[in-house]
């Protein structure tokens, strides 16, 4: 998915800290509400962007999350992302129901649906396209950037299919994207350790899952009341976990199924730079990346989507300013 907000990108300079604490101390939750932004057109699609901002940018090496739906496809028209680019970062596609078309310039063509992960790398340089399918009439999900390190920002294009199996445990179903939870392994490649998982949770359900202690966590509620630890989390809010816990424990407070996405990895050391659809280490980074999409070299074509590649937008007139690390 490409960061199409209507409003000039801002230039993100991220980083991150480790707090410490003793692994069975009950978690300080710190709760990040996600803000509305429209995907662009006449009848934009409306997302809810949870990362970046400016408390919390980073969760290991998540960087960007939108949570979307259920959206009415007849009334908005769906999801129609002309071909973009992407450098420096990996893109994790999950949805809960609808069916979207990826096209990349990997030569990649594949179907993105409920319970199975796309996972794009964008690395030195690509570009793709997503369109909800004729047969979607809801669209619901999440898109979330994985940052790469600075030994594999340039590293090739490559596509990652990958569908979990669920596993059952105490009232929650759960499905393992990345990483390891629940006694299950993902053997999707990534560059730095994560985590990612749907948590589905049944009314009135309770689950303690132990986790990794070097690790920091994030838990986003998709729908249902969630309390994390001893925080309560609403439809929509990302609930942060800093590194020095080995379980979280998960409660539905809600007599419906409560379903969440719990992200997680180490912290990410670097410093980096997110601007419109790239991820850098400068400001030269960027407006290099800019220039190459301008001028149609170094991301390859997009075959067999109906339209024009997406223009990047105006570089700021003043030169782009870091916005330091997360504190």
């Amino acid at each position: 998915m490409s960061n199409v907000e209507a409003d000039e990108p801002a230039e993100v300079s991220c980083g991150a800290q480790v707090r410490g604490g003793r692994p069975d101390e009950a978690p300080r939750v710190e709760v990040f509400p996600a803000r509305e932004v429209p995907l662009g057109g006449p009848r934009a699609m409306s997302v809810r962007r949870t990362l970046p901002q400016r408390a919390r940018t980073l969760i290991g090496a998540w960087c960007f999350a939108d949570h979307y739906g259920p959206d009415d496809v007849a009334a908005t028209g769906g999801m129609d992302v002309a071909p973009h680019p992407h450098t420096g970062l990996q893109t994790v596609s999950w949805l809960f129901s609808g069916e979207i078309e990826h096209r990349d310039s990997l030569g990649s063509h594949a179907f993105v649906r409920p319970g199975e992960l796309n996972l794009m790398t964008g690395g030195y340089g690509i570009s793709h396209s997503e369109v909800s399918t004729a047969g979607t009439t809801v669209l619901h999900g999440v898109q979330l950037w994985v940052a790469l390190p600075e030994a594999h920002r340039n590293t090739g294009r490559d596509f990652q299919h990958y569908v979990p199996e669920p596993v059952r445990v105490d009232g929650a179903e759960i499905r393992v994207f990345l990483g390891s939870l629940a006694g299950d392994l993902s053997p999707v490649r990534t560059f730095t350790p994560l985590l990612g998982a749907q948590i589905t949770l049944e009314p009135r359900a309770a689950i303690t899952l132990a986790v990794d202690a070097g690790f920091e966590h994030g838990l986003l509620v998709d729908s249902g009341e969630v309390r994390l630890a001893d925080t309560l989390l609403h439809p929509a809010d990302l609930g942060h976990v800093h590194p020095g816990v080995n379980a979280l424990t998960l409660v539905n407070e809600s007599d419906a199924p409560a379903r969440t996405i719990l992200l997680g990895g180490t912290p990410f050391e670097e410093e980096i730079v997110m601007w419109w659809n790239f991820i850098g280490r400068s400001q030269d980074d960027i407006a290099q990346a800019r220039e190459d999409w301008a001028s149609g070299s170094r991301f390859g074509t997009v075959h067999g989507y109906d339209g024009s590649p997406l223009p990047a937008p105006e570089l700021p007139s003043v030169p782009l300013k870091p916005r330091g690390r997360t504190r």
